[in-house]
């Protein structure tokens, strides 16, 4: 962990680059944590600790550039930040205080993510790392998901393709689902049971059936009514 002082001396957000300019090669790399964030969006809905980025540069020096994870998540932060939102992650900013989840989505251009990048995420205290290939073609010698957690300094690869994290209070782990349309596999998070948490559109569609089902039973119990001479209206 690293410690500031006389932060009136440190650069602010709206100074410093919002990104490193460069530009993503698959846009899974973007879809991927989306579908994470909005997922918590909806879990955590009354919960303002938190905070994901996707695609956002974390500033934990004054001197040292960006690091851009394609996602990560932050606890114990505020998560709506003014209107407009943050610019950038500046640990000066936040109380020093780090993700504890990084996430990587592996493309075709190589990034370092299981060299470079684990070694800097350790040095931030990000206390699980997760390294995602959503197309075998671009490491098939690596498992689709590995998700490592920080011990001793040391990043450590956790068994099983589905990782409960007890410090985040969910899982997560990959399995064949549809977003926006597109069918394939998607990342996801689980509760401590195993069972995956719904998607947006996958809420809204349970909401839909219930309302249908509700109507279904009102419609039902009105013609018994009427069945028995009674007109439900008078009720």
């Amino acid at each position: 962990m690293v410690n500031y002082h006389l932060r009136e001396c440190l650069p602010s957000s709206a100074e410093l680059p919002d990104s490193d300019d460069t530009p993503v090669d698959n846009e899974l790399q973007n879809l991927i944590p989306n579908l994470l964030e909005a997922i918590l969006a909806l879990f955590w809905n009354n919960r303002n600790d938190w905070f994901f980025g996707v695609d956002m540069g974390i500033y934990y020096a004054p001197s040292q550039p960006a690091l851009v994870p394609d996602g990560f998540l932050t606890l114990g932060v505020e998560r709506f930040i003014g209107e407009e939102g943050r610019l950038s992650y500046v640990f000066w900013e936040e109380d020093n205080i780090s993700p504890i989840f990084a996430l990587e989505v592996v493309s075709k251009t190589y990034g370092g993510e299981y060299e470079k990048k684990k070694i800097d995420y350790a040095k931030l205290g990000i206390l699980y790392y997760a390294i995602y290939v959503p197309t075998r073609q671009y490491r098939r010698k690596r498992q689709p998901l590995e998700i490592y957690k920080l011990e001793n300094s040391e990043y450590v690869l956790q068994p099983n393709a589905q990782v409960w994290m007890p410090e985040i209070g969910l899982a997560l782990g990959r399995e064949r689902g549809t977003y926006l349309g597109r069918t394939r596999e998607w990342l996801y998070w689980y509760d401590q049971q195993g069972q995956r948490l719904p998607t947006p559109e996958e809420f809204a569609q349970q909401q839909q059936q219930r309302a249908d089902q509700e109507r279904l039973k009102a419609e039902r119990l009105a013609q018994k009514l009427r069945d028995l001479g009674v007109n439900p209206e008078d009720i």
